[in-house]
Formats: structure tokens, sequence, C-alpha cells
């Protein structure tokens, strides 16, 4: 039996879309206002889901409270209340920080740390009501 655990935690954050060596005109076309030159700021829903099979004695799969504080001190302490274009975190250098880049680069910050016996399964980013990105490790 293989189930799927989800735990959602929050950061607010902010950034620019804005590529050097386009025009102000290109930039504005392609990212709107995300190319705002003062920034703008999200306040993120971020989903993550691991999978595998629980453990005959406790039911869990994973104990959901080391999971929050993991996803916590590995990403929502790093990004929170941080400009994601100018303060230090895990993106590299020259990344444009939009959700499908985040997505990834949680994903590789989490993985390592996923316990034994249980795989991570999704990383679903919200960055507004209408916009998210997930990925699956692919």
């Amino acid at each position: 039996m293989i189930v799927y655990l989800t735990r959602k935690e929050t950061f607010n954050a902010a950034h620019q879309l804005w590529v050097k060596q386009w025009s102000e005109e290109k930039n504005f076309e392609v990212f709107g206002k995300c190319a705002n030159k003062n920034f703008h700021g999200h306040n993120y829903e971020l989903y993550v889901s691991v999978k595998g099979t629980p453990d005959p004695v406790t039911g869990f799969l994973m104990d959901v409270k080391v999971l929050g504080k993991l996803i916590q001190e590995k990403v929502c302490d790093v990004l929170d209340h941080s400009n994601l274009n100018l303060d230090d975190n895990f993106l590299p250098d020259n990344i444009l920080p939009s959700t499908e880049n985040l997505v990834y680069y949680i994903w590789k910050e989490l993985e390592p740390h996923i316990p034994e016996g249980v795989k991570l399964h999704c990383v679903k980013l919200c960055e507004t009501a209408k916009i998210y990105c997930e990925y699956f490790g692919e």
C-alpha cells in the first residue's frame, strides 16, 4: 500500500522577473507587472507531498511535524520576507525566481533530507490564487 502525505506551509517573498540583456520594452512585454523595477511580492503557499508505505505500528508514513520542521528550516526560514533576487538563498546566481524555477530548487533543497523509506513525490508552489506550479522530480 502506497500513501501520499502532504504538508502545507507558507512564506512571503518579493521578486522581479527581468532579463538584463533585453530592453525595458521586451521585459515588460514578456513579464508584465512581474518586471516592476521596484519588485513585487507574493504570499506563497507551498505543498510538499511524500509517498511510501505507512509504518505498521504507528500507521504513519512520516511524522508530519518532522516534515513541517524540515520545510520550515530548509525553505520557509530561508525565503520568508526575502527578496528572491537579492538575498542569499539556495537559488543559483542568474536564475530568475519564477514559480517554475522556485519549485525545482525547493525540491533540490528538500530531497536530500527526506527520511529513508519515504520518497519526495511532489512540490507544489502557489504564487497566487490562480497560478501554481508542480514538480515531481522528473
